[in-house]
């Protein structure tokens, strides 16, 4: 009697391309639930639309017809006081999408308003808040720094250790410490 051997399964390598590829499809759906086939639309708003546009409008949904051909709508959603400016634009951002589609999948742009600020679905926050800048330091604490480091010959590291005893020095005192 033979002994057949059986094949053991080849162990994956990559074992997080299965993962990647799960969150893939889920992620297509989700867009395409929202009637966005193809995400790039989403994810390349700002490389699509470009900066002007994208800081006053993003995407919302494509609406497809009834007879599932082609003609689209695309909605955009921008505040009421960007909307005139928006609505002469409509035609260039059509094509514009149009060339990341690769073929004339939106024949109409529609614009939808909201308020700046107020009920929470209807909240648009359009551009990324930019950092603060840096505050100047104290002069009292810069000095202490100095001093706290001045025998260091390490100039990169005499900086460094500045910079800590500034940040060190700098914070503010809670009731609770």
């Amino acid at each position: 009697m033979t002994t057949r051997q059986t094949d053991k399964p080849e162990r994956r390598r990559r074992g997080f391309e299965r993962t990647s590829a799960l969150l893939t499809q889920r992620i297509r759906e989700a867009g395409e639930a929202r009637g966005f086939a193809v995400t790039r639309l989403l994810t390349h708003w700002d490389e699509i639309a470009g900066p002007d546009i994208a800081r006053i409008a993003r995407p919302v949904e494509v609406n497809y017809g009834r007879s599932g051909g082609f003609g689209a709508t695309l909605v955009l959603l921008t505040t009421g006081a960007n909307a005139p400016m928006l609505d002469m634009q409509k035609e260039r951002i059509r094509e514009k999408v149009n060339a990341t589609y690769g073929y004339a999948a939106i024949s109409r742009v529609r614009l939808t308003q909201t308020a700046p600020t107020g009920f929470a679905e209807g909240q648009a926050q359009f551009t990324r808040q930019p950092k603060p800048a840096p505050r100047a330091p104290d002069p009292e604490i810069a000095a202490r720094a100095h001093e706290s480091a001045a025998g260091i010959e390490n100039a990169d590291l005499r900086e460094a250790l500045e910079a800590l005893a500034q940040n060190v020095l700098s914070r503010r005192k809670h009731p609770a410490d």
